[in-house]
């Protein structure tokens, strides 16, 4: 009997070790992210060389065996090709939205994520319609967003730019679930391509990072010299560095930690957990960088980030038989 016991799932402890690596490497991805953004005004770059953090981890661990190499064929290269794009575009857009404004601000933006989800997943096939209760729990996270915004004396104070961005994200990281879903199953249950779910995040973080060069080329690669040598003079390059490094290495350390959580408990909890990890992230970098949080500011982010919690549970609840 105890045997069964022990095997019928991960342990308290192992899973306990999972959450506090996410939460901590998510808190000082977010940190070091903001230093980086702070230092050099040329935030595409700042998102591609992260990635680069985590391809050179990637091809370390295949290389000296410590980890299978994965097997895939052209085509399964190719169905990975979209989820890649829109987890590049997830991870620029929350890159640039914390690089032109508050930490705290673009993450309370992306509590937003879900009605995002919602909308898509009716638009694009196969639909997938929630119960009522979650898209009622919708209008809290929206409301509440938009109470965020509004500042005591001024009305409604938004950073246009930051939201755009933070906007984007939201949308291609429920782009990125809707067509990557099925994809990553059907690599995960084929043994023979060793796709778990550390493999499953290193090869859509190469794919994504091939698709942030060109926006580089594109939106600052005529600057990117000027914009380097001035940040080097002024914070020095040692330290340039040294914080797109850190912000590279704990955001691919996050991930593969959330995606080892979510392989061992399931997409409920941790979506509700990623819920609570927003609330530590935007308090930790409200104190780190004195992020202003005013009251409006901090009610309608409980509003939303609670909305957010809710609607995680009311989506995956089973149907009354």
């Amino acid at each position: 009997m105890g045997s069964s016991t022990a095997s019928s799932g991960p342990s308290s402890l192992k899973l306990v070790g999972l959450v506090a690596a996410w939460y901590a490497g998510n808190t000082l991805y977010n940190i070091y992210n903001k230093k980086a953004t702070n230092m050099i005004h040329a935030h595409w770059f700042v998102a591609a060389a992260q990635l680069v953090v985590g391809v050179v981890w990637s091809l370390i661990m295949w290389g000296t065996g410590i980890r299978k190499t994965p097997n895939l064929s052209a085509a399964d290269i190719a169905a990975c090709v979209p989820i890649g794009l829109f987890a590049c575009l997830a991870h620029a857009g929350s890159v640039l939205a914390m690089g032109v404004g508050a930490v705290s601000f673009a993450q309370i933006v992306k509590a937003c994520e879900p009605a995002f989800a919602a909308v898509i997943g009716l638009l694009l096939p196969p639909v997938d319609v929630k119960p009522m209760l979650a898209y009622a729990m919708l209008i809290p996270i929206v409301g509440g967003v938009g109470l965020a915004c509004v500042k005591e004396g001024k009305g409604v104070d938004i950073n246009v730019t930051a939201f755009a961005w933070a906007s984007m994200a939201n949308v291609a990281a429920a782009l990125k679930g809707k067509v990557g879903g099925s994809v990553t199953k059907s690599l995960k249950g084929d043994k023979s391509k060793n796709m778990d779910s550390a493999n499953v995040y290193a090869v859509m973080n190469i794919i994504s990072f091939l698709f942030n060069i060109p926006m580089v080329i594109i939106a600052e690669m005529p600057t990117l010299q000027e914009e380097w040598n001035k940040a080097a003079a002024e914070h020095g390059a040692q330290a340039v560095i040294t914080n797109i490094a850190l912000s590279g290495f704990f955001f691919y350390i996050y991930n593969e930690f959330a995606f080892a959580f979510t392989a061992n408990v399931g997409a409920v909890t941790s979506s509700v957990l990623n819920t609570a990890k927003r609330v530590i992230i935007i308090v930790v970098s409200s104190i780190v960088f004195a992020e202003a949080m005013e009251r409006n500011t901090v009610i309608g982010s409980a509003i939303a980030i609670g909305g957010t919690f809710a609607y995680s549970l009311a989506s995956k609840a089973k149907p009354a038989a």
